[in-house]
């Protein structure tokens, strides 16, 4: 599953939304605070989605200060990498949090490893990549993807130009439910096509998936995994 950003995660928040699920859950499972989901979901009803995304992302836009890692936490991502045999950095994250208590984000701790190791994808080793897509119309790009909700799992498509999306709840992660994902999202919310659909090519989005995206979209892109903006939806 994609690392997901924080304009994604307010797209997603107000769809849940909409279709009755308690603030309490939507705020567990995207992990923010229960307030933010209850203050995002005021200003959309308030201003509709589109309105309240324009102004977030103004209000974000800015030169930020780049949080530096400190020598100790630095030699733990390197020692767990080793210990657990070239690890990916997800597990890293869950060992520093459960073992030192200590947070980090997964994009910082490839740029922590990479000032040490030389980090490749090993499913597409040394193969030339496209170009990252970029929308400039609706239906251009649209970005699929899993979030896990515990007993259920929701599937959501974003059109990146646009910002509309679609949630859909399915019991598991099979290609099956990423077929039935595909048919529902795109005859009812992305009007039977787009130019490209991208997902990170988890097991949902293979086999039957597979089989009947091409009815939908004329190209279809599998993300590099951990690459930073790759998988980012603004």
């Amino acid at each position: 599953m994609m690392e997901v950003i924080q304009t994604t995660k307010i797209i997603l928040a107000w769809e849940l939304f909409e279709q009755g699920l308690p603030k309490t859950h939507i705020a567990e499972r995207l992990r923010i605070n229960r307030d933010t989901v209850r203050l995002w979901v005021q200003a959309i009803a308030a201003m509709g989605l589109t309105s309240f995304l324009d102004s977030y992302s103004k209000a974000k836009k800015g030169p930020r200060l780049k949080r530096q890692v400190d020598a100790i936490l630095k030699r733990r991502v390197w020692m767990l990498r080793d210990r657990e045999m070239d690890c990916c950095g997800q597990k890293i994250q869950y060992f520093l949090e459960t073992e030192f208590g200590t947070k980090l984000s997964v994009p910082k701790i490839y740029e922590v490893l990479a000032e040490k190791y030389v980090i490749k994808s090993k499913w597409k080793k040394n193969q030339k990549r496209c170009p990252v897509p970029k929308a400039e119309k609706p239906r251009e790009v649209i970005q699929m993807d899993t979030i896990d909700f515990g007993a259920v799992f929701a599937f959501t498509a974003v059109d990146i130009f646009s910002k509309e999306a679609d949630v859909i709840l399915r019991p598991s992660l099979t290609s099956s439910d990423g077929a039935a994902f595909l048919d529902t999202c795109m005859q009812r919310r992305f009007n039977g096509h787009t130019e490209l659909i991208q997902s990170d090519g988890g097991p949902e989005f293979k086999d039957k998936f597979k089989q009947k995206v091409y009815q939908y979209t004329n190209r279809y892109r599998v993300s590099a995994p951990y690459k930073k903006n790759e998988q980012s939806l603004s």
